[in-house]
């Protein structure tokens, strides 16, 4: 039976300077917002990434020739573990650089990649997934949003529901049905879709707190040219899933609530509370581990392994955690007391939204069922 194995992670040398060069960028962007700081992977600012395009800090992986920086794996976790324990409002170019660029790379045609992956590193061009649809769950294979060969075009049809940041992207990496009768894993592909084709339209969606994150997107008569297939005709399901694995094991998967964590810190250092310091302490060591476990998976893809089993079991176990925090918080925080309106405010506000970070990459259900079959045991 396999098991995880942390190992220790041979950090480069100008990791310090990374992380002093992404300190100033985020004390230069000046945001000051607590509850804005929390989640902050969702929080788009499109001038922002910007700027860490201009800094060289977005594509930082990928081959200088399609504008990216050539730089290590674990170069690329420093700048963006910076990034999130900062709260920085990175949500706008988050999914175009954590894994809509490296699937491009891999398995787009040159016209894709010329068009898109140099944008996407300038920080100029941002996307959105296509996977969930109405009435599907968490039923991915479910797909009925259709796409047929007309001439040298596609025409898609159909919708898709709780796409994150859709309103602010560029392009779509859609799965589609392109095999008129197939069910389920069959006759499935992925196609690019720029986001301002005719025929396309989005309508948001307000979640309790008021934020507007998500989106349903719908496709009338969307006319595409032959070279909007990214990688092989009826080998989408496997492409989406490996898709999926590349956002399962970064450090977004255990520093959600982080902010809040520093804020409790904060706050039990005016107290002479044990069992605040005892909370600290409890937080502070899970996230030391998960810490170890996300970088060890780096490390991992960085010598061009796979660790698709490893990376599902940090985003099972982070997800845990990040969601247990506000909890953990309310119970053990008087919020009628003095000096804790910002505690209190992000607290609340991670308690309405922190259940959904379970859903991100895949719900725990299919996570679970992911690590057991990778284990052997079904």
């Amino acid at each position: 039976m396999q098991t995880f194995v942390t190992e220790a992670v041979d950090w480069p040398d100008n990791a310090a300077a990374l992380r002093e060069q992404v300190r100033a960028l985020v004390a230069e962007h000046g945001e000051r917002n607590p509850v804005r700081r929390a989640n902050s992977w969702t929080k788009a600012d499109p001038e922002f990434s910007r700027g860490l395009g201009d800094a060289g800090l977005l594509g930082m992986t990928w081959p200088k020739e399609y504008g990216g920086h050539e730089r290590s794996q674990l170069e690329r976790y420093v700048v963006i573990e910076e990034l999130l324990a900062a709260g920085a409002p990175v949500g706008a170019h988050w999914i175009a650089d954590r894994q809509s660029g490296p699937l491009l790379l891999r398995l787009g045609n040159e016209e894709l990649k010329r068009r898109w992956v140099p944008a996407i590193a300038r920080g100029e061009a941002f996307a959105c997934i296509g996977l969930s649809e109405p009435n599907s769950g968490s039923d991915l294979a479910s797909v009925r949003t259709a796409a047929r060969r007309d001439g040298d075009e596609w025409v898609l049809d159909g919708q898709k529901v709780w796409t994150t940041g859709a309103h602010v992207s560029h392009f779509m990496i859609a799965l589609v049905r392109t095999e008129a009768g197939s069910e389920r894993q069959q006759g499935l592909s992925q196609l690019v879709v720029p986001m301002n084709a005719p025929g396309v339209s989005v309508k948001p969606i307000i979640d309790l707190t008021g934020a507007h994150e998500f989106n349903e997107v719908f496709f009338d008569n969307v006319r595409l040219p032959a070279n909007a297939l990214l990688g092989v005709e009826g080998e989408g399901w496997r492409q989406a899933t490996a898709e999926l694995s590349l956002e399962r094991s970064g450090p977004e998967r255990y520093l959600s609530s982080m902010v809040l964590f520093l804020e409790l810190v904060r706050y039990a250092q005016t107290e002479s509370d044990p069992a605040l310091v005892a909370l600290v302490g409890r937080l502070a060591a899970e996230a030391w581990t998960l810490r170890l476990m996300s970088a060890s998976v780096a490390a991992k893809l960085a010598r061009g392994e796979d660790p698709a089993l490893e990376a599902t079991i940090v985003k099972d176990l982070g997800n845990s955690y990040e969601q247990a925090i506000p909890q953990l918080v309310q119970a053990a925080v008087d919020f009628g007391a003095a000096d804790t309106e910002v505690l209190r405010s992000v607290c609340f506000y991670l308690l309405q939204v922190s259940p959904s970070f379970s859903l991100r990459g895949g719900t725990r259900e299919i996570v679970k069922g992911i690590i057991a079959r990778g284990l052997g045991l079904r």
